[in-house]
C-alpha cells in the first residue's frame, strides 16, 4: 500500500464527503480542498489508473476496495491523533492541522503502539 501524501488526501476527502454527500465528484474534492479542478483532475486520472477508485460516465467518484482500505486508515489516523492532541491540550485547530501531517509519516507500528497506549 505504498502510495504518496497527495494521494492519501484525495482518497480521504472522497472519504469523507462520501459519508455527507449522495454522491462526489471531482468539483467537490476541488471545493473541499481548495483547489483547481484541473488539478483535481489530474489526481482523479491517476488515482482511477492505480485502481483506486471508479468515475462512471456521469463523473460520480467512487473508492475501490483498495482506495477504501488507503482512505479508511488515514482516516482513522486523522480522528485518533487529533482527538488524542486535544485531549493532552493542543489547540484544536492545531490539532487537526498536526494530526493531517502525522497521519502520513506514521508507521503502522508507531501507530499502533499509540492506538493500544490510548485505549
Amino acid at each position: 500500500m505504498n502510495i504518496n501524501e497527495s494521494a492519501e488526501n484525495y482518497l480521504e476527502t472522497i472519504l469523507i464527503l462520501s459519508k455527507s454527500h449522495p454522491v462526489v465528484r471531482s468539483v467537490d474534492v476541488a471545493t473541499e480542498l481548495d483547489f483547481k479542478k484541473s488539478s483535481v483532475s489530474v489526481a482523479m486520472k491517476k488515482l482511477r489508473e492505480s485502481n483506486h477508485i471508479e468515475v462512471s460516465p456521469e463523473g460520480y467518484i467512487t473508492l475501490t476496495p483498495s482506495g477504501r482500505e488507503i482512505a479508511e486508515c488515514i482516516y482513522e489516523r486523522h480522528q485518533l491523533i487529533s482527538s488524542w492532541l486535544i485531549r493532552l491540550g493542543v489547540d484544536p485547530k492545531v490539532a487537526v492541522a498536526d494530526a493531517c501531517r502525522m497521519e502520513h509519516v506514521i508507521s503502522a507500528e508507531s501507530f499502533e503502539a499509540i492506538k493500544r497506549h490510548i485505549q
